[in-house]
């Protein structure tokens, strides 16, 4: 029987960027120590996945801050070594919410929550895309319109990004369309980034054949990845996204050496 190969945009996304980082992500599954922005998002996120839990008239931005200071402190309770991430700011709680309240007061000037009821949020879907190839994401927000057309929107609390990083964001929201579509056998009407940092919004309408594009694509990654997994082999590819790799160290394309291959691991679980 033919293992499953299980993907999610980002696994995706990395082996397009880096086959060698796909590899030590996925199967050496190597520890990258998580940044205090990273922290900060992951809160702004849960409290705008709570906010929804109030009734239209109580999402209001004080409801918004205080809700951040009840998640900080489970996130803490849940994983207290979050502290030692976030480093003097965890000293400076005032400070540390006051940032994180900032992304939620840009969030208020984009959007009224109160005049939004999502139909999902955390959505996770998994579709097989071929006999031997599983794809999956956790998509932030569904909203559905009384038409019935459906809407992706997906919070990014850093700054809009140039050329370059972008495609990759917009990678992850067409392949959450394309789970939409086949899951649900809707396409949705509208993908929308929302940058938290700087407020801007970027939106893109998908359609039927872009999705059978992207799923032709999907196909040929993964079965890319397949041989790669089987061989061992995985190039590295050196770029401007090198600066923010946590594996640098151990890149042969920086003087490091990769350690020895693992193999498969079984099963493969991808996040999102």
């Amino acid at each position: 029987m033919t293992d499953l190969l299980s993907l999610s945009p980002s696994r995706v996304a990395d082996f397009k960027t880096c086959p060698l980082l796909y590899r030590y992500r996925a199967i050496d599954r190597l520890p990258e120590p998580p940044s205090p922005a990273a922290v900060r998002g992951s809160l702004v996120h849960s409290v705008l996945e709570r906010l929804f839990d109030s009734p239209a008239g109580q999402r209001t931005v004080s409801h918004a801050h205080a809700l951040a200071a009840s998640e900080w402190q489970r996130m803490l309770a849940e994983e207290p070594t979050l502290a030692e991430v976030v480093g003097e700011e965890a000293h400076d709680l005032a400070g540390w919410l006051s940032a994180a309240g900032a992304l939620l007061d840009t969030y208020f000037r984009l959007e009224d929550p109160n005049h939004v009821e999502p139909a999902e949020r955390e959505l996770l879907l998994e579709v097989d895309i071929d006999e031997t190839v599983r794809v999956k994401g956790i998509i932030d927000r569904v909203d559905v319109a009384p038409t019935g057309q459906v809407r992706i929107v997906d919070y990014k609390t850093g700054k809009a990004p140039g050329v370059l990083f972008e495609q990759r964001a917009l990678f992850q929201l067409r392949v959450y369309a394309l789970l939409m579509w086949r899951a649900r056998g809707r396409v949705p009407a509208l993908l929308q980034l929302v940058y938290l940092a700087d407020g801007q919004v970027v939106r893109l309408e998908p359609d039927e054949a872009d999705l059978l594009a992207l799923e032709r694509t999907l196909r040929a990654l993964a079965a890319a990845i397949t041989r790669a997994r089987q061989s061992g082999d995985f190039r590295a590819n050196r770029s401007r996204l090198c600066d923010w790799c946590a594996h640098q160290s151990l890149c042969p394309a920086w003087g490091g050496t990769s350690p020895p291959y693992p193999g498969v691991p079984v099963p493969d679980e991808a996040t999102a």
